[in-house]
């Protein structure tokens, strides 16, 4: 019987319940467990396996650009960086309210990371998230626009819980990144959360988008309301 019941739940693909049972069997735990004690203990293993496995899958569909954690961030005195607001972003309610946060500091001084890290926080927590490059989001949606996949494209990034740009501002928007980005905040604008990180203060960000309306457009949805985190220090890839 044992044996009929585990090949069931592989056919079944209850992968954890399956790896549970195996071990009870071996170890003979079943025996000092009462039915609905064995039923949970199974169930709990079952569910624990397809959430480990939607998280992994969350973290690859993402992209991040490094593996980082919030428990791994510094936060030393002299990098602005507030423990008890990123502590608070990293439960997701953020994420609930449809919030964005900018992300500012020279180079090296670790956004990227920070941005990786409430990523893969989030991803942690169940939410859909994406990572990019900013410049080569924009390049590579430009060629998408030419073979007609644009529009597909651009809906899949719309229905990520949290999208991260990184890496924003190093060159100056041309007319066509300039739309793009503009159609972006505009899908995501009060539905869902989006994480821009750059090496820019945000006071500049008007210059580096260009036109003044589409500039206004983009700034009065993302920065008004975002939390801001305001890296400072010496970079860290010199330390």
């Amino acid at each position: 019987m044992n044996s009929t019941i585990q090949n069931k739940m592989a056919h079944l693909k209850l992968h954890g319940m399956l790896r549970t049972y195996q071990s009870m069997l071996d170890s003979r735990q079943h025996q000092d467990l009462t039915p609905d004690e064995l039923i949970n203990t199974l169930i709990q293993s079952e569910w624990e396996d397809r959430e480990n496995k939607k998280v992994n899958r969350h973290m690859r569909l993402a992209r991040f650009r490094y593996t980082a954690s919030v428990e791994e961030l510094n936060f030393a005195g002299n990098r602005g960086l507030d423990k008890t607001q990123v502590l608070r972003l990293a439960d997701g309610s953020f994420i609930d309210k449809k919030e964005n946060i900018l992300i500012t500091g020279a180079t090296g001084v670790g956004k990227s990371y920070l941005a990786s890290a409430l990523g893969h926080q989030a991803c942690q927590l169940g939410y859909r998230t994406l990572y990019f490059n900013t410049q080569k989001l924009f390049s590579k949606l430009k060629m998408m626009k030419a073979d007609g996949s644009y529009t597909r494209e651009m809906s899949k990034i719309e229905k990520y819980d949290l999208l991260i740009l990184d890496d924003f501002g190093m060159q100056q928007l041309d007319s066509t990144a300039r739309m793009i980005l503009l159609e972006i905040i505009e899908d995501r604008h009060g539905r869902k959360s989006t994480i821009i990180g750059s090496q820019l203060p945000v006071a500049k960000w008007y210059e580096i988008i260009g036109d003044s309306t589409v500039a206004d457009a983009i700034l009065d949805r993302m920065v008004h309301t975002a939390h801001r985190l305001e890296l400072k220090g010496q970079s860290l890839r010199k330390k």
